[in-house]
């Protein structure tokens, strides 16, 4: 059918923001073109251009929406001929949200609510409507068509997001064995130039369990999930208790990041779809830090067994 075009400030206002200031939209109507005045008047008075494209039988209609792409649909609802409900709810059925606006004789106390369930984003009755009730009812169904469709994309943004994060996380771990592994690798090596003698032992493997008691491994997740949520400030002591442990236990640092890369894998694992990228930056400075105070410690514990403490006497202070 033909189009209208009438140019108006209010298709600028706040009410519109958001909408096209082109729509071409599709007609679905029976023999007797149910509500055809409204939606013909939709593009005499309408402040945006609308082009309206016709198409009589539920078929015909489908195979519009099947090939061309419409701002708003407007269905006819007068069965048995057509019926726009269930024509409604098939379309709504292949998980499409275009605005569909079902238009009928029946009163709105009388149809509305089968139209909203099925999936319909409103109805009107050609007896009492306007058109320009027809106007703001096709406005705020491509206000929420174009929500539905950000949402969704912003939605699919942070799972990408997400799973990015995950992906990086898991490659720095990955990245930070095969450190581990190289070191190992090396020591066996200068052992072997040492000793003249092959080593036994074996490299170590990804997904190997650090060689320490497991009361360790399960104190070192708790204090890192700690860490995690509330940081160092108030950990000081405890870091320094863990190093105080390990070194009693004699590990070396090597072994504390076997032990790090461990635990912080399996707390990854168990995140889900929640954001990684804090918890492997917490994790980091964890471990950091624990190395940092083991340091500390092996040194004031190597520094009292090469000078360790004399006890002086009152005769050798007084000379």
């Amino acid at each position: 059918m033909g189009a209208g075009l009438k140019t108006s400030d209010l298709s600028k206002g706040p009410s519109w923001q958001g909408v096209p200031l082109q729509w071409r939209v599709l007609y679905i109507c029976d023999r007797q073109r149910t509500g055809g005045w409204l939606v013909e008047g939709l593009a005499v008075e309408s402040p945006v251009e609308i082009e309206i494209h016709e198409a009589t039988g539920s078929v015909s209609g489908l195979a519009r929406l099947r090939d061309e792409v419409f701002e708003a649909i407007f269905i006819a609802h007068a069965p048995p001929e057509l019926d726009a409900i269930e024509l409604v709810a098939g379309y709504r059925t292949g998980g499409t949200d275009d605005p569909l606006i079902v238009l009928g004789r029946p009163s709105e106390q009388e149809l509305a609510v089968a139209c909203y369930e099925a999936g319909a984003d409103g109805y009107l009755c050609v007896s009492t409507a306007t058109t320009q009730a027809l106007i703001w009812a096709t406005v705020r169904a491509v206000q929420r068509c174009q929500l539905l469709r950000q949402n969704r994309r912003f939605v699919q943004a942070e799972r990408q997001r997400v799973q990015r994060e995950r992906e990086e996380a898991f490659r720095i771990l990955q990245h930070q064995k095969a450190v581990l592994r190289e070191l190992d690798k090396l020591s066996r090596q200068s052992r072997q130039s040492l000793e003249g003698l092959s080593s036994h032992n074996s490299e170590l493997e990804e997904d190997d369990p650090p060689q320490v008691p497991h009361t360790l491994i399960v104190h070192y997740r708790e204090l890192l999930r700690a860490y995690v949520i509330m940081g160092s400030g108030h950990l000081g002591s405890e870091l320094r208790h863990l190093a105080e442990v390990f070194a009693t236990a004699g590990l070396s640092a090597r072994e504390v990041m076997q032990l790090h890369l461990h635990v912080t894998a399996d707390l990854l694992k168990g995140l889900g779809s929640r954001s990684t990228r804090h918890v492997i930056t917490r994790a980091d400075l964890l471990v950091i830090e624990i190395l940092l105070q083991l340091a500390e410690v092996y040194r004031a514990r190597y520094r009292e067994m090469v000078r360790p403490p004399v006890q002086l006497f009152f005769r050798e202070l007084e000379e």
